[in-house]
């Protein structure tokens, strides 16, 4: 019998806004989204970011059958919603969805109703809400609620954002996810919330829009930093934290950076990407990156030495050949695994005329493959500078 999982895949990590700057490619720069598949083969959809355009154009061409999806929206801001009129599956009448998020203060009596019907007004869109011919039905939730879907538990609670924000945490037979964007620390109401929420989570996905230093200049704007996550991670025991809600002004490279002060304290860190998917069994998370973009890619023969961190963080040393090469990375092959998402230095030996003149490079790991020979490992890597 096969075992059972549960599929995380995120269409959209940006917070804010939309981003298309070479500088954000590797991460990606369409606004929050994720989709889970549920071990009963359930589809949740978290937020409608832009990220949902990707996801509906994706379902759009892989069946002609009914797709169904129950869409757990966190909050009103135009970066959890803008996806939402460009949604495929929506213009389709054999496809149905089913819509949760609370009612706000602001908009009254069916809030998200409301909002789908505010964001295809003239002179907003081309065509009104009529056009969508998908079977829509909506429920309102509050903080502290809990409801089932399937066979997974759905618990809520308020967030500190502007506004109002909800956290969910959905507890599937085998193993839990917490989905907690835009939240602001400083307010121990929330925080307790917010840790509540978060207790024993498989992974737990937490808003890292800043720095900590950045973060003291935007008090007010209902975001964290990764060192916020990581005092959440550590205290209610999380075995994976995914930082996520990116800034749009973050480039790749700051990221990178980002992912690195937050490992050293929790080591199970990562940051969220376009294109990730971390899959969930009953004994271990798997978690793949996406791979390399092609570009102009060459075969090559060119001796490197490679230094760095296995997935058991103990640092390596090894003399290897790249054979395959890009105007962004690289395949190799090493005896040594080293973790997704950790830093190489690669050393390639470039021969000039009579002289060896070395040029050395970092690079991203982004994905882990079987090697050609026993015990070896293909590396994709990209290089960062």
């Amino acid at each position: 019998m096969a075992k059972e999982v549960a599929k995380l895949s995120f269409w959209g990590v940006r917070g804010s806004t939309p981003t298309v700057d070479r500088a954000t490619w590797r991460y990606g720069g369409n606004t929050s989204c994720l989709e889970l598949i549920t071990p009963d083969g359930g589809r949740l959809i978290l937020d409608c970011g832009t990220g949902l355009r990707i996801l509906g154009n994706r379902l759009a061409a892989a069946s002609d059958k009914k797709i169904e999806a129950e869409i757990l929206v966190t909050h009103y801001h135009w970066d959890h919603i803008q996806g939402i009129p460009f949604f495929a599956p929506l213009y389709s009448p054999q496809n149905k969805f089913h819509f949760y998020s609370f009612r706000s203060e602001f908009i009254g009596r069916d809030s998200l109703k409301r909002v789908f019907e505010a964001q295809m007004a003239h002179p907003y869109f081309p065509v009104d809400l009529q056009a969508m011919s998908a079977v829509r039905d909506f429920t309102d939730v509050s903080g502290g609620d809990c409801f089932a879907i399937g066979k997974n538990r759905v618990t809520t609670c308020w967030l500190n954002h502007p506004q109002g924000c909800l956290g969910y945490r959905i507890e599937t037979p085998v193993g839990t996810i917490v989905y907690a964007t835009d939240n602001e620390p400083g307010n121990l109401e929330y925080e307790r919330n917010l840790r509540r929420l978060a207790e024993g989570a498989d992974i737990f996905i937490n808003d890292a829009q800043y720095t900590p230093e950045q973060l003291e200049h935007h008090r007010g704007w209902g975001h964290s930093s990764w060192r916020e996550g990581v005092r959440i991670a550590e205290g209610a025991g999380v075995r994976n934290l995914v930082l996520f809600h990116h800034d749009p002004d973050s480039s790749d490279k700051a990221i990178d950076g980002i992912l690195r002060d937050a490992r050293e304290r929790f080591e199970n860190t990562w940051a969220a990407a376009e294109g990730m998917v971390m899959t969930l069994g009953e004994e271990e998370t798997d978690v793949v990156i996406p791979a390399v973009r092609d570009g102009l890619r060459r075969e090559a023969h060119f001796r490197a030495r490679v230094t760095g961190l296995t997935q058991e963080g103990k640092a390596f040393e090894e003399d290897t050949v790249i054979r395959d090469l890009s105007l962004h990375g690289a395949l190799i092959y090493l005896d040594h695994s080293p973790k997704l998402q950790s830093e190489l230095q690669v050393t390639i030996e470039n021969p000039g005329n009579g002289a060896h003149t070395d040029r050395a490079l970092r690079g991203y790991v982004v994905r882990i493959e079987p090697g050609p020979e026993k015990d070896q490992v293909g590396v994709g890597i990209v290089f960062t500078e």
